[in-house]
């Protein structure tokens, strides 16, 4: 046993990402290299598995809108990777081109790259400026002497004994003879190359296939089968290869589908068939590490007073079975429960402390997280005397929210973003059906132009409205910490009138909005209350 106090003992340090890729390269099973461009794409990469990624000099270009000619300079290229490296984890192999230009420019490239933490650099023997290598024929060469000048260059110049420099060899793209692309392999390798990529443009692997075989495995041998893609992958093992990059398919792939949603967007002029083939935005900032920010934040700055949220949800619904034993929030949609799903859009939001009026079946009402209050007289009384059983939470910002609705992520942050000290979501979206609905008149209704910014304040809200109304109240309301008063003062004169118990939310906010300005914010759909076994149906097609 080690008898060293636990602050002595000297810990293994982690391997390096250049470390890394060394593994990688020079492991005897197949490797397998990604294709990254941007910081995202990269993290993309390393969520799906792979232990190392490609960063694509045609790739970068392209997403910088360039062609793959050195338009885009080598420090261009470096801010990229910088960000690459920062976001993710994985050991980056460079296409480092022709190591744009000379021995001398290869020497600083090596340098800035160590200093970027990226684990090696991948450069072609041909001439500064490059052309890609599926564009044209016989493109001319780098002179052998030159080129080794320019690896042993690298090699003297990295930071790292474990920085990784892979020679590509142009000789069978430029239609060279097999035996100049060995003669090429062999004095590269010399010159201090850790690894030789053999490329080729045909749609068979047979020059690849017999490079390795006269090549013997005297270095890894790394390639990039993106002509000859049909090859079955264990084909590549047995020819003994060390490294496959797939060298541009994220890429690729994004472009195919930001023009599908691009055409969509445009010939439709409508987010409606959109929205749900791609990803949620909260999907998007858990790829950015929000939940860590946030940890930080709790960490690094004062404490400030965050909002809350109060869900009534004391009604039972009729729904048939599905809530013959389980108020209707607690009802399924694609596996977790309305509630759940609500209160994992209040935590995207930052609001982490959410409080739930419970009624029917009350200890059905179990969601990890929250708080609870009961109204046990649910049957007989109505949604102000609910909201009132939860007075000790009507305190400071605050969202109330109705159990059984589904709501878009923006249409909270909006109106947290908001400076009125009470404001309503309202649908300006004309519904079909013709169901009894919190409907609401405003001073100035919605419409829809880019140039009409002026406020709307709610005048009244009722279900005898018609076409008179303004809109239809989602059922989300925030709160400043002046509306949370008003709230609590207009419960009270309710309570001091003996109208409390029967009275509804349409009716408090109306008396509210009748002393107090209430802020109304337009939406045009993207919620949805379920009301209905329809609704449970297009509940589970809104998620």
């Amino acid at each position: 046993m080690n008898d060293l106090p636990a602050d002595l003992i000297t810990q293994t340090p982690s391997p390096s990402r250049a470390a890394l890729l060394r593994d990688v390269i020079e492991r005897p099973d197949l490797a397998f290299l990604m294709e990254a461009h941007s910081g995202l794409s990269a993290k993309i990469a390393e969520e799906a598995g792979f232990g190392g990624i490609w960063a694509s000099g045609l790739s970068i270009s392209a997403s910088l809108g360039l062609r793959d000619s050195n338009e885009a300079s080598w420090t261009q290229v470096l801010d990229v990777l910088e960000y690459m490296a920062d976001a993710c984890t994985l050991p980056i192999l460079v296409d480092g081109d022709t190591g744009y230009g000379n021995f001398n420019n290869v020497r600083r490239l090596v340098r800035k790259l160590g200093e970027r933490n990226i684990a090696g650099v991948c450069i072609e023997d041909k001439l500064f400026p490059k052309t890609n290598s599926f564009i044209g024929e016989d493109q001319p060469l780098a002179e052998i002497g030159e080129f080794c000048g320019r690896i042993t260059a690298g090699k003297d110049s990295q930071t790292s004994d474990d920085f990784v420099i892979v020679a590509r060899i142009e000789a069978l793209i430029s239609s060279r003879p097999m035996e100049e692309a060995l003669r090429r392999a062999e004095a590269y390798h010399a010159a201090g190359a850790d690894a030789i990529l053999i490329h080729s443009k045909k749609a068979e692997p047979t020059e690849i296939f017999e490079f390795c075989r006269r090549w013997g495995n005297r270095a890894p041998v790394v390639i990039v089968p993106t002509t000859y893609y049909a090859t079955p992958t264990d084909l590549f093992r047995e020819a003994g290869i060390s490294t496959v990059i797939w060298a541009n398919h994220l890429m690729r792939a994004s472009i195919t589908a930001m023009r599908e949603t691009a055409r969509t967007i445009h010939d439709e002029q409508s987010l409606s068939n959109v929205e749900g083939r791609v990803i949620p935005v909260k999907e998007v900032f858990r790829l950015m590490g929000n939940a860590e920010l946030e940890e930080a934040e709790r960490r690094y700055l004062p404490e400030t007073p965050r909002p809350r949220a109060i869900v009534l949800a004391a009604s039972g619904g009729d729904l048939g079975e599905l809530t013959r034993d389980k108020p209707k929030c607690m009802i399924d949609v694609r596996g977790q429960s309305l509630l759940a799903r609500q209160v994992a859009t209040f935590a995207d939001s930052g609001i982490r402390d959410v409080t739930v009026v419970r009624g029917f079946a009350k200890d059905a009402v179990a969601v990890k997280g929250i708080r609870t209050v009961d109204n046990d007289r649910f049957a007989e009384t109505g949604e102000a005397y609910s909201l009132a059983q939860a007075d000790a939470a009507l305190t400071g910002e605050l969202v109330v929210s109705y159990g059984d609705v589904l709501f878009r992520n923006y249409i909270l942050e909006s109106l947290l973003s908001s400076k009125a000290d009470v404001v309503l979501a309202v649908d300006a979206a004309q519904r079909k059906d013709t169901r009894v609905r919190d409907l609401v008149l405003a001073d100035h209704p919605f419409s829809g132009g880019y140039l009409d910014d002026a406020p709307a304040h709610m005048i009244r809200m009722g279900s005898d409205l018609a076409a008179d109304a303004s809109g239809e109240w989602v059922g989300l309301a925030r709160f400043s910490a002046t509306g949370a008063t008003w709230l609590r003062e207009e419960i009270a004169a309710l309570s001091a009138e003996g109208s409390l118990e029967t009275a509804d939310l349409p009716l408090l906010l109306t008396r509210i909005a009748a002393k107090h300005p209430v802020r109304v914010k337009y939406f045009m759909g993207h919620w949805m209350d379920v009301n209905t076994l329809a609704d449970v149906a297009d509940a589970r097609n809104f998620t």
